[in-house]
């Protein structure tokens, strides 16, 4: 999965994803764990790189939002001079 593809995401679908790439990891471990060959040994470490692309996204989603937040405070109107 490319990192643009998981931008383009929304962050419910990243997190259900992010789910799925966990439980299949843990899948993997235990397919060695148990003393098994792999059908593919290089299949753990894609889906790490993965979980670390949606990992990454979701934390700049936050950092977007944060700066949302504090650039949408109200501003001070500027006090009137009174004219004598």
């Amino acid at each position: 999965m490319k990192i643009g593809e998981i931008r383009d995401m929304g962050k419910a679908e990243i997190e259900e994803k992010l789910r799925q790439a966990k439980k299949e990891l843990r899948k993997e471990r235990s397919i060695i764990a148990s003393g098994t060959r792999p059908d593919n040994p290089c299949k753990i470490r894609s889906i790490r790189k993965n979980i670390a692309r949606m990992l990454t996204v979701l934390r700049e989603k936050e950092l977007i939002g944060e700066k949302n937040k504090k650039e949408k405070k109200p501003k001070e109107k500027p006090k009137e001079v009174m004219n004598k």
